[in-house]
């Protein structure tokens, strides 16, 4: 008999800001009592939904079952920055250049963004939450620049189309003359990540799908031919478990010292009334992604996604035990503050409404996890950065593992590596985040 107890459950720190901007929603029974599934998927952001609506796809008249540890939306679902990226985007890298097989990737992508798509179409959710707008790349600096004019050229490689904004382009979209250049890319979707993720959900229990909040999986054992998914106050006994956690993956015993769990940081700020609008000027909506992966992510949206806000993301800390803490936010949004105010003087001073920070997770050699585990137990992890595509993906893909269906998705994941191992845990975490501080410092101005 195969047992797997968490060893850590979810710790949020700050409120899920895209979730609260929305307001409240009615909320789903936590599991109680004994019952029984075709499939049980353990999560509810990205890849858990994902999962389960390509189940429902495949399997019309399975029992589904979805557990989720807090409250859809709450997770990392309402805390990343909403851009579902087409392109390579490789956060180890000084340009987001991959260094794989980048039209494969840009495809994957693609057939991510086109589930979401449909997604919206068939569950009506509202337009708004799921824009295709495109983003930008924002250089200050020349290094930036510089780095900008290097994707460029990759992108011309792969016949990618994208155009070369200069500073008066930028102040226009953004009201800051704070940027030297940008690079715009098309494809990108801009997501009201907790809109989509709450329709998404909403969807799928029209399509009679079984989800649980506030039921966090604390083990999962074999028994026979099964997999028994305890909760606190429930169990549910199935053939086939997703696990769709992604850094969580580790908690559960997988993948053992080989993934480097980080936390992210923003901040947005209170709807800006009519006087400040008309000081900040700029479009309605827009994305900045810095040209420098560890500088500052920027973004502009509108009453139509929640209010007219500014949404700042900077620093990142690697804590193994899964859980950022306090002082890690409060630093955090001192810095944002300057950054915020650095690109919108005419603002500047302006108090945030929300600070918070966002979990994700990285592998070494930037693979995921996606491939049956043990018999009947699959997962949908390690998103290196990139829940909302990576995350639709492995979910997909997982899904159509647990139901023997076979596709380029599932090609791709299941013919990557193992993760590679880090360092011992006190070396990994102290050389990590010193090496954190100072990548973080040389794109200070970025």
């Amino acid at each position: 008999m195969s047992t797997h107890r968490a060893r850590y459950l979810p710790r949020e720190q700050g409120v899920a800001a895209w979730n609260a901007i929305l307001g409240p929603r009615g909320a789903h029974p936590p599991l109680e009592g004994a019952s029984v599934a075709d499939f049980v998927v353990v999560g509810a952001g990205f890849a858990g939904l994902s999962a389960a609506r390509r189940l429902r796809q495949l399997q019309p008249s399975a029992r589904i079952t979805v557990l989720e540890a807090g409250r859809v939306a709450e997770g990392a679902a309402g805390r990343n920055s909403g851009f579902m990226i087409d392109l390579p985007h490789e956060l180890t890298s000084e340009d987001y250049a991959g260094a794989g097989d980048d039209r494969a990737m840009i495809a994957l992508n693609r057939a991510a963004i086109g589930f979401a798509r449909a997604a919206v179409e068939d569950y009506g959710i509202n337009p708004a939450y799921f824009d295709p707008v495109g983003k930008v790349n924002g250089a200050v600096s020349d290094a930036a620049h510089a780095h900008n004019l290097s994707y460029a050229a990759h992108l011309e490689s792969l016949g990618e189309g994208h155009e070369l904004l200069d500073a008066q382009q930028m102040s226009e979209m953004t009201g800051s003359l704070y940027y030297r250049s940008g690079l715009y890319t098309p494809g990108t979707v801009m997501l009201q990540p907790a809109g989509y993720i709450r329709g998404l959900a909403d969807g799928l229990i029209r399509e009679d799908v079984s989800l649980h909040e506030q039921s966090p999986v604390t083990a999962l054992t074999r028994e026979g031919s099964d997999w028994r998914v305890e909760t606190p106050h429930g169990t549910v006994s199935s053939p086939r478990v997703i696990l769709a956690t992604n850094g969580h993956l580790e908690s559960f015993g997988f993948a053992k010292g080989r993934l480097m769990q980080l936390f992210l940081f923003a901040s947005m700020t209170p709807e800006l009334n009519a006087e400040q609008l008309a000081k900040l000027g700029g479009a309605p909506r827009w994305g900045i992604t810095p040209s420098n992966p560890m500088g500052t992510t920027m973004r502009r949206i509108d009453s139509a996604q929640g209010g007219n806000r500014i949404v700042t993301r900077t620093c990142a800390v690697l804590r193994s035990d899964l859980a950022a803490r306090a002082d890690d936010v409060i630093r955090a949004a001192r810095i944002q503050r300057g950054k915020f105010d650095a690109r919108f003087p005419q603002l500047a001073g302006l108090r945030m409404e929300f600070e918070w920070a966002g979990h994700l997770c990285l592998s070494l050699n930037s693979v995921s996890v996606m491939r049956e585990l043990e018999p009947g137990l699959f997962s949908a992890c390690v998103q290196n950065g990139l829940g909302t595509a990576r995350g639709t993906l492995t979910g997909i893909g997982a899904a159509e593992l647990a139901c023997g269906e076979h596709s380029p998705i599932t090609a791709y994941f299941t013919a990557e590596p193992e993760p590679k191992s880090l360092p011992p845990k006190p070396v990994r975490d102290f050389g990590a985040n010193v090496v954190l501080r100072w990548k973080e410092w040389q794109a200070r101005d970025e």
